[in-house]
């Protein structure tokens, strides 16, 4: 049950990794897009600025020509001058930020490629596996209903024990015991490949009790070819 478990795991995961990359890029997606209506009401601003000192620009031309001092045509031409520096700088600001603009917008419309190309990858893997995962679906329903089956004969707090080591250990709680050399009295666990003494298996093979394995806390049992291979 367990590795019918990790296949319908591993099928259901690699949507969910495409379906985290989706998710990432449209979070991207629209954080970009706030960022760039903020530069362009930033732009909308400074060009107002700009315009406004046009206005003024042209006001202080008239009164130019209208000076009639010295002093008062030095005085006006000293503003004109001021707001046209002003205007240099913010027609510098605008451009910098329009090209900020542009690149965003680039990077905006890769974006909006890379999801679409995403999603099309998550429907072909949805599609591609749909069968599979009702397959795997169905065998595991059949699986748990032998489950269940073979379970009511199991005492309960068997059964308990069980449950509780298989729930730490991905679904496996049996680990076969695997016989290396039974003259040398070498066996390791099937479930963690760590050692184990021959009294786990001399007490499998002469008692009907739970054992398990030191390191790992499966419960032990011993297939028939390992039994063989010991006798």
């Amino acid at each position: 049950m367990a590795h019918v478990r990790r296949r319908l795991r591993s099928k259901e995961n690699a949507i969910r990794v495409v379906q985290q990359k989706i998710d990432e890029l449209t979070t991207r997606r629209r954080e970009l897009a706030e960022e760039l209506r903020r530069q362009q009401a930033r732009v909308d601003q400074v060009d107002l600025d700009r315009a406004s000192r046009d206005e003024e620009i042209e006001h202080l031309r008239g009164a130019l020509n209208r000076a009639r001092t010295n002093k008062e045509y030095a005085a006006l031409l000293t503003q004109i001058n001021s707001f046209k520096a002003d205007n240099s700088k913010l027609e510098e600001q605008i451009l910098a930020t329009m090209e900020g603009l542009d690149k965003a917008k680039a990077e905006l419309e890769a974006i909006g490629a890379h999801v679409e190309a995403e999603e099309k990858r998550k429907t072909h893997a949805a599609e591609a596996n749909a069968g599979e995962v009702a397959k795997l679906n169905a065998m595991l329903d059949e699986l748990r209903q032998r489950r269940n089956e073979a379970a009511a004969a199991v005492p309960h707090d068997v059964l308990a024990n069980f449950d509780r080591i298989a729930g730490n250990r991905d679904g496996e709680g049996l680990a076969p015991i695997e016989v290396v050399d039974a003259k040398r009295n070498e066996f390791i666990c099937g479930g963690c490949y760590m050692g184990l003494s021959a009294e786990h298996y001399n007490a499998l093979l002469s008692k009907d009790e739970i054992r398990h394995c030191d390191s790992c806390g499966r419960i032990l049992y011993i297939p028939a070819e390992a039994a063989s291979k010991g006798s």
